[in-house]
């Protein structure tokens, strides 16, 4: 089930469970007027021209829509070399009850999809994550986590694309440019890409 909400002149919010599904569902039909889709975590931003449709019609053609199975479907798969040498390892393995390595070993197993962006350029929220790993953020955010930090929080993992604030926990560290506006496509992680976390030493 979806619900449907003004967002301004141009644009409608959808609350959705499934919200990847429902874009992809949305992406498909092509609904006249629609601009751009901006997912959250339970939410879809649709913008539209209002020179090409109105808010009443678009509720009705989103109404009409029901999610696509995402789980088969062909996507990018980026494998993340990681340094598991983070500075809140210790404490997340003393936290969840699991040795070091075995939270190493439950973070780097599982296949993460990136959900949607937020917070900054290029940081992806990463579903996936094994439950035993669900942690609240610190009650102490830092004031700097460096660049390529892969950290967790909540049901979520993560890499800091840019030094930045936060209250994740850190697990480690990637070398991988997961922003760079050098490039076509500045963000490596684009909602719906499938993540891998690979240990090195």
């Amino acid at each position: 089930m979806s619900t449907v909400l003004r967002y301004g002149r141009s644009a409608l919010l959808v609350e959705v469970d499934d919200v990847l599904g429902f874009q992809a569902a949305c992406e498909a039909a092509q609904p006249e007027g629609v601009v751009e889709l901006v997912p959250a975590a339970r939410t879809l931003l649709v913008r539209f021209d209002p020179a090409r449709t109105d808010s009443a019609a678009l509720t009705r053609s989103l109404t009409s829509l029901s999610t696509v199975d995402v789980s088969e479907r062909s996507a990018d798969t980026v494998t993340l070399p990681v340094r598991y040498d983070g500075a809140d390892l210790a404490d997340v393995a003393e936290a969840t009850g699991l040795s070091v390595s075995e939270v190493v070993q439950r973070h780097s197993a599982a296949i993460y999809v990136a959900a949607f962006c937020g917070f900054a350029p290029g940081f992806a929220y990463l579903t996936g994550l094994d439950p035993a790993l669900h942690l609240p953020r610190r009650s102490t955010p830092r004031t700097r986590v460096p660049a390529g930090a892969v950290a967790i929080a909540g049901e979520y993992s993560a890499i800091y694309p840019h030094p930045s604030p936060g209250g994740w926990n850190l697990l480690g560290h990637s070398d991988a440019d997961v922003w760079d506006v050098g490039r076509e496509q500045p963000n490596l992680l684009v909602p719906g890409t499938r993540v891998r976390f690979e240990a090195i030493r």
